[in-house]
């Protein structure tokens, strides 16, 4: 029964960020961001995707899912374990950063997270309809949304960021 309603709470908020409209998105702006939703990024990755951005991916269209999957965080019968949130000028930085202390803390940590998200989004209609969903993972999700990199931190000394290309 959860597992079905937390499929279709990820369905709706692709569904939702799928049927936004926006204006065309430009060059990601510098990290003006370190500092102040989290602290200096102590660990970089770069993940290269096998998705393309989606022609129609647009600012609303990333806040659109942002907002979805907060919703849904905030849906679930028990306090949410961090928060996520869209950056920068054409909201192409995704930011997730953690309630709880020692949460979220190490890069192993982050990856799992991201590994519980990538199974989600592999439910969802939109990989099915793409037929990837064997193949993308959350990373390529964001890849398809339009989002440039990722950073991941505990709120406090961890912070982690992948850079989508």
């Amino acid at each position: 029964m959860k597992k079905t309603g937390a499929v279709m709470a990820m369905a709706v908020i692709v569904m939702v960020a799928w049927a936004i409209d926006g204006t065309s998105a430009a060059a990601q702006s510098a990290d003006r961001h370190e500092g102040y939703y989290y602290p200096a990024v102590s660990s970089r990755e770069v993940y290269v995707s096998r998705a393309q951005v989606l022609k129609d991916s647009t600012r609303s269209r990333r806040l659109g899912f942002v907002s979805g999957l907060t919703q849904q965080l905030a849906e679930q019968p028990y306090a949410p374990t961090y928060a996520v949130f869209a950056k920068g000028d054409y909201a192409k930085r995704l930011i997730v950063v953690a309630y709880g202390e020692g949460q979220y803390n190490t890069v192993y940590r982050a990856r799992a997270l991201f590994a519980s998200m990538t199974a989600l989004a592999r439910l969802t209609p939109l990989f099915q309809e793409l037929q990837v969903e064997e193949l993308f993972t959350f990373f390529d999700l964001c890849k398809l949304l339009g989002f440039a990199d990722i950073t991941i931190s505990d709120g406090d000394k961890f912070a982690h960021q992948i850079t989508i290309k």
